[in-house]
């Protein structure tokens, strides 16, 4: 199992600078807001197909297509039953589907996973280092720049204590696999203490380590790895900044509305 989605390539998008990855991101999640329709939202899920295909991370959204489908048919549906604008399209036995709720379902759907593809996307083009290196450009304090980074690493190795754990668990004789579903988490719930208490004992060690390195000492800390911004980067900035303020003119003239 791939606890790190990061792809090594050398591609046009991996070699973008990290500032411009993490403001391509807040593009991403900043276009996805502004509109509603579905129509609307296809180009950007498109874009990020292309991205995806061109940088090779196509296998990371592979390994997540069930959870797109997911949130792509829950949303949807759930939508459906809530928004009710406008006459009914079909009639089914104390039942009104109408064509606005659809459509605005959908729409719905396709915005939280244009999401995760975003997401999925920078993961797998971005290292750590180069991430944190991107948050401190932009001015983000160092200590949450840092923290935030943290997590990209620290959730897989929470995620590798537990499989150990279960397949340690497994090769005593421990059946995780076995009963109703109430009963599988049952099992599972003793899997967490184990973890939980691992997670503290390397929290513990990794703040000994930052303190021996003198974290916080500088406000602003040097980097070994120097970024130059290059004319491709301006580039990619002028597109990134041309399809945000695309979008924003798309909520603004009203073709990102669903109407009823």
């Amino acid at each position: 199992m791939a606890l790190y989605r990061y792809i090594e390539r050398d591609t046009f998008v991996h070699r973008l600078h990290p500032t411009v990855k993490v403001i391509a991101l807040f593009v991403m999640f900043w276009s996805v807001y502004w509109v509603d329709n579905p129509l609307a939202l296809l180009p950007l899920g498109f874009l990020l197909l292309f991205a995806a295909f061109v940088t090779g991370s196509g296998g990371n959204f592979y390994a997540l297509r069930w959870l797109f489908i997911i949130l792509i048919i829950s949303t949807t549906l759930m939508w459906m039953a809530t928004y009710q604008p406008g006459p009914a399209a079909i009639h089914v036995p104390k039942v009104a589907i109408r064509r606005a709720s659809i459509i605005f379902g959908l729409g719905k759907g396709l915005k939280l996973a244009e999401l995760l593809a975003a997401s999925v996307l920078f993961i797998s083009t971005t290292k750590v280092e180069e991430f944190t290196v991107g948050l401190a450009k932009l001015r983000v304090p160092y200590r949450v720049g840092f923290a935030i980074s943290l997590s990209f690493r620290l959730a897989p190795l929470f995620v590798d204590s537990a499989l150990t754990i279960v397949d340690a668990q497994c090769l005593r004789g421990y059946e995780f696999g076995t009963g109703g579903l109430i009963e599988r988490l049952r099992r599972y719930t003793t899997v967490s203490i184990p973890v939980f208490m691992g997670a503290l004992r390397k929290a513990n060690n990794m703040a000994m380590a930052l303190e021996a390195r003198g974290f916080g000492r500088l406000s602003r800390p040097t980097t070994y790895i120097e970024y130059p911004f290059l004319a491709s980067d301006l580039m990619a900035f002028a597109a990134l900044f041309v399809i945000g303020l695309l979008y924003f003119l798309i909520y603004w003239t009203g073709y990102g509305a669903v109407v009823a």
